[in-house]
């Protein structure tokens, strides 16, 4: 059976842009989130959408898809504020938060204890890819539910990437940001230290994009964000520790040696929990290099 009316939850920086995108493409919308005045915009903007008066709002959807901070916040959205419990039999639950993916896993088995199935679909690509429409999706769960969602997942995302069981889109998520973390500490590691013997960054930026150093962080984050200094990629800075968190607490969970993911996860966690909220991650360039002038 098709989609055709879709419960939204989440609409901040990213979901905002990602709903629009499902709002252009026909689909009817119910629509919530903690800022009413976030959620009267996007209704003002988007006339097939509405916004939910309460849980009992999402009675008619068939899929309910959730942008959220974390794992925490979406069992409370749906278990003690009684979203699921309004959900009709057979609504699909699409979590496209960065959720801890065992968590996701026994929410996905509660769920289903009340008739409805799950996916969980994290996406990379930022705010930029969520309003071009340019991100991707990393799904986990039952073939059969992707089939069902791909038309709502390919209205937000150019890429779909199907990574195994539910609870492995978020598992991929957090394992992709911690690599990508790694890359942005020893990258500005690097910068600094040529820069200390006389090298510029941005002949130092040169010779990494030149030579076997080249990452995305060299190619598509130093020059752009970080030695512009405009530091607005657009991801913050305490999201991207929040998830080598997850990475690390998985890897304890599943009984796993992570050395370097240790010691990426502390670097991280400790320049997160002195910079304000709304940091960008890309601010690690500078942030990184204050805290090694006063240690």
């Amino acid at each position: 059976m098709s989609i055709d009316r879709v419960g939204f939850i989440g609409l901040g920086n990213m979901g905002a842009p990602m709903a629009g995108h499902l709002a252009d493409g026909g689909y009817r919308l119910t629509v919530m989130d903690a800022a009413s005045a976030a959620v009267d915009a996007f209704v003002a903007g988007h006339p097939v959408a509405e916004a939910a008066a309460g849980p009992e709002a999402f009675a008619v959807v068939q899929a309910l898809i959730l942008m959220l901070p974390n794992s925490a916040t979406v069992e409370e959205v749906l278990e003690r504020d009684g979203v699921a419990d309004a959900l009709p039999p057979g609504c699909l639950v699409i979590d496209m938060s960065s959720s801890e993916p065992l968590r996701t896993r026994a929410l996905a088995a509660r769920l289903h204890a009340r008739g409805l199935s799950m996916l969980d679909a994290p996406v990379s690509g930022g705010v930029r890819g969520a309003k071009a429409g340019t991100l991707s999706a990393l799904v986990g769960g039952p073939r059969a539910e992707l089939a069902r969602a791909t038309p709502l997942l390919r209205a937000m995302a150019r890429t779909i990437v199907p990574v195994g069981e539910i609870g492995s889109g978020h598992a991929a998520k957090a394992l992709n940001n911690l690599v990508s973390a790694a890359t942005i500490s020893i990258t500005v590691e690097a910068l600094a230290l040529g820069e200390s013997f006389g090298i510029s960054p941005e002949t130092m930026t040169h010779v990494l994009n030149s030579s076997s150093g080249r990452s995305n962080t060299s190619e598509n984050k130093v020059s752009q964000f970080m030695t512009s200094g405009s530091f607005d990629s657009g991801f913050s800075l305490r999201l991207m520790s929040k998830d080598v968190d997850i990475a690390v607490d998985l890897a304890r969970a599943l009984s796993r040696p992570a050395e370097i993911a240790d010691g990426v996860a502390r670097q991280w966690r400790r320049i997160a929990g002195t910079a304000p909220p709304q940091t960008d991650h890309t601010e690690m360039y500078t942030l990184l290099s204050e805290a090694g002038s006063t240690r």
